[in-house]
């Protein structure tokens, strides 16, 4: 409580009753300024060609976990450079230890569906079950049904970048079917 002195012969105090909003200012200035610089430090960016996908947009967890699997084949957590014999570890670190944290998987076009299962093993084998695969939404396509012609191939122009349906955790090494029938 402020006090504000009078001239006079008395000696009683009297409160003041005026806000100084000076200092709050100041305080909220200089938060907006750590949080400008701030916002940007917390993007991903290692380049990767992202193949399109139009499935629905998930919702985005308030820090983010990105795994990327670069054209040449070398893991990425978030902008810092895994190699894969390290990668339990490095998540561990990242997510200090919590095993149900979902990790966004992101992978160059030009990776081989086998490499990108090898990775998802390495999770796995890790404890970590929670995969969501990331990919380029594509812009006013609707989504093919599976086997129906040009499902598999797509001339529309990427949007953003933007996390799509999660993945199951991968199964043990199970044989695919010979029919040509999808697997479950």
């Amino acid at each position: 409580m402020a006090a504000k002195l009078q001239s006079g012969d008395s000696d009683d105090l009297v409160e003041n009753h005026e806000i100084n909003v000076t200092p709050f200012i100041d305080v909220i200035l200089v938060l907006l300024i750590i949080f400008m610089v701030a916002a940007p430090l917390s993007t991903v960016d290692v380049a990767v060609d992202l193949p399109a996908s139009n499935a629905q947009m998930q919702q985005r967890p308030d820090k983010p976990v990105y795994l990327t699997v670069k054209s040449d084949l070398g893991l990425a957590l978030g902008n810092e450079d895994v190699v894969r014999e390290m990668l339990g570890v490095t998540l561990d670190r990242a997510t200090e230890t919590k095993r149900d944290t979902r990790i966004f998987l992101r992978a160059d076009k030009a990776v081989a569906y086998g490499e990108l299962m090898e990775v998802m093993n390495l999770l796995r084998a890790a404890g970590y079950l929670k995969i969501a695969l990331v990919g380029l939404e594509m812009a006013g396509q609707p989504a093919p049904a599976p086997g129906a012609p040009g499902a598999a191939s797509g001339t529309a122009a990427p949007a953003a970048a933007a996390p799509v349906a999660p993945a199951a955790p991968a199964p043990a090494a199970s044989p695919a079917p010979a029919s040509g029938a999808p697997a479950p």
